[in-house]
């Protein structure tokens, strides 16, 4: 994806496609949505040194929520001990994790200017049968979550569709 500037040089939209293959996923399954909750689950996971990459939370009927977060793989048996106990304190149903995700990324200063960046990366995701389980945006980023033995292909198409394969 690539848009011309003024002076006639090109400047991309987006300039790299990133892959980190060293992530786990963490969710905790119909947890109270009450102020103060995230806290209590995070606060353990921060005192034991453990990194904390995308958050997500979802609301679920009944005042419940759903809320899964991503840990270095490394630190996963970790993460899942602790939120283990903190799910019994909070009256959490269930506490999942899985280990064979890769987060993927397309990234460019250019995407918070320009709209059809995540519409371009979902397309292509989707037309690969590539399911995305978790997003994350900023003004420069979009990451995906998926599952780990797509990650080459991810890449690779994502490459193509935003045009990072072109020769000049």
């Amino acid at each position: 994806m690539v848009v011309s500037e003024d002076a006639g040089m090109e400047s991309l939209v987006v300039s790299a496609v990133t892959h980190d293959k060293d992530q786990a996923r963490i969710t905790l399954r119909k947890v109270q949505d009450r102020p103060g909750v995230a806290a209590h689950i995070f606060a353990p996971i921060s005192e034991a040194g453990i990194v904390v990459d995308m958050i997500i939370q979802n609301t679920r009927a009944e005042g419940q929520t759903d809320l899964t977060f991503t840990v270095p793989k490394k630190q996963f048996s970790a993460a899942m001990e602790i939120e283990k106990k903190v799910a019994k304190e909070i009256g959490a149903e269930n506490v999942l994790g899985d280990k064979n995700i890769a987060k993927v990324s397309v990234v460019g200063v250019g995407m918070k200017n320009h709209s059809g960046v995540a519409s371009m990366m979902f397309n292509t995701l989707a037309r690969e049968n590539i399911n995305i389980m978790m997003i994350s945006t900023s003004e420069i980023r979009i990451s995906c979550i998926i599952e780990e033995k797509y990650t080459e292909l991810a890449v690779r198409v994502l490459h193509t569709a935003f045009g990072l394969d072109r020769e000049d």
